[in-house]
């Protein structure tokens, strides 16, 4: 994906430009994240495919030449169910033969919820206001 002319600027884009094996698993990984975070929002970010919940980015997905990751800050408490993956601050690395278990794709998306609700609550979802206007009177 390096020595692309033109870069991909939707996750669409992106998938298309990868091959069979990566395209499949990242595309497995996005559905499980969206199944797992009704409310997030998909988003193109830092040239990845994104999701965002409550307006703040909370994961990403990329692919390399020899793994795939999955990119933001990893919630604590997983590094027991994480043993078996290249782990830093902010990546899972996997590739498309060892993905990543669906349940623990689903605990640590639960998990970022949880980070974003903490640190930003929820945003309540009201209807728009309504617009006054100045009415003038005469005497």
């Amino acid at each position: 994906m390096r020595n692309l002319l033109t870069k991909p600027t939707t996750t669409k884009e992106y998938l298309a430009l990868l091959p069979e094996g990566q395209r499949a698993a990242l595309e497995r990984l996005r559905e499980q994240i969206l199944n797992a975070a009704r409310d997030a929002e998909e988003h193109f970010g830092y040239g990845l495919p994104g999701f965002k919940y409550n307006d703040h980015p909370m994961l990403y997905l990329g692919a390399a030449k020899k793994h795939l990751a999955l990119y933001g800050a990893v919630p604590a408490g997983f590094k027991d169910r994480l043993k078996d993956f290249t782990v830093s601050k902010g990546a899972i690395q996997f590739t498309p033969e060892k993905p990543l278990p669906a349940a623990l794709v689903k605990d640590i998306v639960k998990a970022k919820l949880a980070e974003i609700e903490a640190r930003w609550p929820l945003k309540a979802r009201t209807a728009p206001r309504k617009v006054a206007t100045k009415v003038s009177r005469k005497k």
